[in-house]
């Protein structure tokens, strides 16, 4: 007996829209390489084996629906290997993927990643402003969840917008743990009875930064386990595409509405910083050859300790040594390595500014882009 495939849907027809059904039955019809991130939120398998119940004996209102619960870690295990192998196939070959658990989870679902050929990044620790507390007292308070962050294979050219991330630091790397309340307040979506819509609706600001960090504006961002439509609301304000898979029609309909009252951001308030590394590689032999700076001008360390002279080469040479703005920036520092580009400087009117500059310049007059406002060299 031979067996069929299911007909694939066209990525087109499937973009902001919620499809309803077994994550994995909806996954085998989306079409191969057609996705540029995904966000899943599986169920943690939280294993509670009875009532949790608050000092004064009420009940503690958490997740015991039965999309949670699993007969074994074994068919845990055989569920995750079969929602991730869809996933790896429908992301495109540069593609990335999140997934988030807790500690019932998490090492399962890091050990499937792995085992289905994505290339581990970052795990991230999402450290919770305002925990549930411990009721029974036996344990630590689980204060954090984990995401791990992961590339489609060891040679995807993943999408990280790693300036963006530092400027929303305040210019400093954005770091491994993030906090964020969770959901509560007016952004807790409630159903008609004033219920939790959903007992794990994570916060947007947690998506908005995964969103922002990760994918471009008009990318696809699918999120197999939709619940209320969190991932696609985010997505759809920063200027994204997005797919949902709900099996729950309740869960479904409550997100669609939701999505349906989202504004997009304007196109200008979407840019992001462009990443240095992303720019037209400009070498230093070519800033020579254009005349943006001359052979024998003279190039210093940001504090003026050292002064090299450029030659007509591309080289510089500082007492007795010569070599790249990379090779003798590291001589100098007593260093292994050195970003030149930044390290040397020039002096133009009393002040110092990084030969990096330059690049932008040389660009301009490439026309390989549009050069930020600074002080021309002299």
């Amino acid at each position: 007996m031979v067996s069929r495939r299911p007909k694939l849907k066209k990525s087109a027809q499937n973009l902001n829209t919620v499809l309803v059904g077994d994550c994995v039955e909806e996954l085998r019809k989306l079409e191969d390489a057609s996705v540029d991130l995904v966000f899943a939120d599986p169920p943690y398998n939280l294993q509670l084996d009875r009532e949790l119940l608050r000092p004064n004996n009420s009940r503690v209102d958490g997740v015991d629906d039965d999309w949670d619960k699993f007969p074994s870690f074994e068919d845990y295990d055989r569920f995750c290997r079969a929602w991730l192998a869809q996933c790896r196939r429908v992301l495109k070959p540069h593609g990335a993927i999140w997934v988030i658990g807790s500690y019932h989870n998490v090492f399962r679902l890091g050990a499937s990643l792995q085992d289905q050929g994505f290339w581990l990044l970052n795990d991230i620790i999402w450290r919770k402003v305002n925990p549930m507390p411990n009721f029974r007292g036996r344990r630590f308070t689980n204060a954090h969840e984990t995401l791990i962050w992961a590339a489609r294979d060891q040679k995807s050219r993943y999408t990280f917008n790693y300036e963006s991330m530092k400027a929303l630091n305040d210019d400093l790397q954005m770091r491994s743990d993030w906090l964020f309340p969770i959901c509560a307040g007016p952004e807790r979506l409630k159903n008609k009875q004033g219920k939790k819509a959903h007992p794990t609706q994570k916060p947007q600001s947690l998506l908005h930064r995964i969103v922002l960090a990760t994918t471009k504006p008009g990318d696809v961002v699918l999120d197999p386990f939709f619940g209320t439509g969190t991932t696609g609301a985010v997505a759809k304000e920063l200027g994204r595409n997005w797919i949902g898979i709900e099996r729950d029609k309740a869960y479904a309909k409550i997100a669609t509405k939701r999505i349906k009252d989202v504004k997009p951001l304007p196109a200008p308030a979407l840019e992001t910083q462009r990443s240095k590394r992303a720019e037209p590689r400009v070498p230093f032999g070519t800033i020579i050859e254009m005349g943006i700076i001359e052979p024998g001008t003279k190039l210093f360390d940001p504090r003026k300790k050292f002064r090299a002279e450029v030659k007509a080469d591309g080289t510089l040479a500082y007492k007795g040594n010569q070599g790249s703005i990379h090779r003798l920036g590291a001589q100098v520092q007593g260093k292994s390595a050195c970003n030149g580009w930044t390290f040397w400087h020039f002096e133009t009117k009393g002040k110092l500014q990084p030969i990096d500059n330059l690049r932008d310049i040389a660009r301009d007059r490439l026309g390989l882009k549009t050069p930020p406002s600074l002080v021309a060299a002299e």
